[in-house]
């Protein structure tokens, strides 16, 4: 019987929400990840433990420490953009203030050695289209990176039990992604996707703004 053991980056938003709910379809006993990493909120934190409950899938928070900060999501003295005042982030317009230096190389990497220590041959994340953009730890080409080194620098691969690194959403738009989670039963209502982190989303950050646009664009009530 093949192992169907995965673990799931979980931030408590609804793209790694669809991730979780798609790993589960696809017959994977989830063990989920979520970091508390010293961003702006816990917000995300909280909605990922509800989420992993009503997925009936495992948690656990993992509490890292970045002090050198280097982005707004980390450093409150930052503002957090907002959309309608920004360009759209780029190559030609640089990288958003948002992005967190190296943020997905180290949770894929403590994801991995996760994975190799309770014998997962699997690891999603939701990373996808509208992220890769502007964020260069979204793109398609830095996960075909991180396989080669997950395959060169563990034990699994060097036994050929490799640890596969699956971004399922890599190519698809918010509005894809809702489309999906709406038809596996995503709790949407749970997911957490704004950056500022108050009581009720803001609606004008970037994040807010993907999310409203995507859930119009798919023709679903947004939760």
């Amino acid at each position: 019987m093949p192992n169907k053991r995965a673990v799931i980056l979980l931030s408590g938003g609804l793209d790694s929400a669809t991730v979780l709910y798609l790993a589960k379809s696809q017959g994977y006993k989830c063990h989920c990840l979520v970091f508390d990493y010293g961003q702006r909120h816990r917000r995300e934190i909280e909605a990922a433990k509800k989420i992993a409950k009503k997925a009936g899938a495992s948690l656990q928070a993992v509490k890292i420490s970045l002090p050198w900060k280097g982005s707004a999501l980390l450093d409150k003295s930052l503002k957090i953009p907002l959309l309608a005042n920004q360009k759209a982030a780029g190559p030609k317009n640089g990288i958003p203030v948002t992005y967190v230096p190296g943020r997905n190389i180290i949770f894929l990497s403590l994801a991995l050695s996760f994975a190799e220590s309770i014998g997962a041959r699997a690891i999603f994340i939701g990373a996808h289209a509208q992220d890769y953009s502007g964020y260069p730890d979204c793109r398609p080409e830095f996960y075909r990176a991180f396989r080669k080194a997950a395959a060169c620098g563990t034990k699994a691969g060097v036994e050929n039990k490799g640890i596969e690194i699956k971004a399922p959403l890599i190519h698809k738009g918010k509005a894809d992604i809702i489309r999906l989670g709406s038809r596996l039963k995503v709790p949407f209502e749970l997911t957490w996707s704004c950056y500022a982190g108050g009581k009720k989303p803001c609606g004008k950050c970037d994040s807010c703004y993907y999310r409203i646009k995507g859930f119009k664009e798919a023709g679903i009530k947004q939760a």
